[in-house]
């Protein structure tokens, strides 16, 4: 090809890509342009929702379960005498929540939690009345399981509404142990006492259940090494209270008076959560009776996964739920499983053997903590 055409012709290629290149860039601010004027822009398509799985817990216990919770178990709420002529206990091991308080010349007694549907075939020794483990069964629409009890405590029960089973009215529902003397060998259990609910709820003598539930977490997969021991002292070294955390459970071991506190039938007690209310307790008569303030708030502790919260419960009426906030005001959510109260009259009863008061222990779990049901 002579040199003049081949010049002639990659001018003209040269031209046409420019031409074309033009084109485009023209095209597209045209169509930028009209994006800009009538709101049409192109964005990327979102990416899927990883749909997340709702997780479910018991109002009791905070145990994990399938569904919501619908209609909320009936609660039992056991006197348990704690006299050294009342040991070994029975079925405290079982119990989702125990309550433990001073009565007469500070010896403790235990108000123990059951719920409807749990087997527990032995619990007791059935004890008394005191008009604040009525306030704390109170709380849980309970069915409030003694024998006898003091004026106060049985006045207060006729006046509230409490649903009420009293062993002196009601004596099928409860045996005498003959291996024991009186008044330390009474005992019930679940199947009795859900006979007793099936009686009254036939007829319409049973209440409706309204309570609310704690905030709940699953324990903690990084456990400290060393976890706080809690010592709670009493009117005598016989009755005082050690709670030795094992890091290799999370759970807390109960000892009395420095032995493994064991149930009659050979089962060792543990918690996953150890609270304490420091409240008013004070005599009010020549027996020895106590007075305990439920409803108010005040100084506490909570003990869970080897760590120390220092706290503060409230309790704003009688059929309010008593709970417990931290520093920041935030509720402080139970480990899923049983808890033990500790009521005290002083700080001074509580010692901490381990590390010190964690303030933060709980924040690493505070967007995990959900309300059962």
């Amino acid at each position: 090809m002579l040199p003049a055409l081949q010049k002639d012709k990659k001018e003209y290629v040269i031209a046409s890509a420019i031409c074309v290149a033009l084109a485009l860039a023209f095209a597209l601010g045209i169509y930028a342009f009209r994006g800009a004027i009538f709101g049409r822009t192109e964005v990327a398509a979102p990416l899927p929702e990883t749909p997340t799985t709702p997780v479910y817990r018991h109002p009791l216990t905070g145990a994990r379960v399938e569904a919501p919770v619908e209609t909320l178990p009936q609660v039992y709420a056991v006197m348990i005498d704690d006299s050294v002529d009342a040991w070994p206990q029975s079925g405290i091991d079982d119990a989702f929540m125990v309550i433990e308080a001073p009565v007469e010349a500070g010896i403790p007694r235990l108000e123990a939690f059951f719920y409807q549907g749990t087997d527990v075939p032995k619990i007791g020794p059935v004890r008394s009345a005191r008009p604040y483990f009525v306030d704390w069964a109170y709380e849980l629409d309970a069915m409030y399981v003694h024998v006898g009890g003091s004026d106060q405590a049985l006045d207060l029960i006729g006046s509230n509404g409490t649903f009420d089973l009293n062993q002196f009215w009601n004596g099928d529902y409860f045996w005498r142990s003959t291996d024991r003397f009186a008044p330390h060998n009474v005992y019930t259990s679940t199947e009795l006492l859900g006979e007793a609910l099936a009686n009254a709820q036939e007829r319409e003598r049973a209440p409706e259940r309204l309570y609310g539930a704690w905030m709940f977490v699953d324990a903690v997969s990084e456990r400290p090494e060393q976890g706080a021991d809690i010592m709670i002292d009493s009117v005598s070294a016989t009755y005082r209270v050690d709670w030795k955390y094992d890091e290799t459970n999370g759970r807390y071991q109960r000892f009395k008076a420095g032995l493994p506190d064991t149930t009659l039938e050979g089962d060792d007690v543990w918690a996953d959560n150890i609270a304490v209310v420091v409240t008013s307790v004070t005599v009010v008569d020549n027996v020895g009776r106590r007075a305990v303030v439920t409803v108010g708030e005040g100084q506490g502790y909570v003990f869970q996964d080897g760590r120390v919260i220092e706290a503060t419960w409230k309790k704003l009426s009688t059929g309010e739920r008593l709970r417990f906030y931290d520093a920041t005001g935030k509720e402080i959510a139970m480990v899923a499983g049983s808890t033990w109260i500790h009521v005290v009259p002083s700080e001074d009863y509580v010692v901490i053997k381990a590390p010190t008061p964690d303030e933060s222990a709980l924040d690493v779990r505070d967007d995990d903590a959900i309300e059962a049901f």
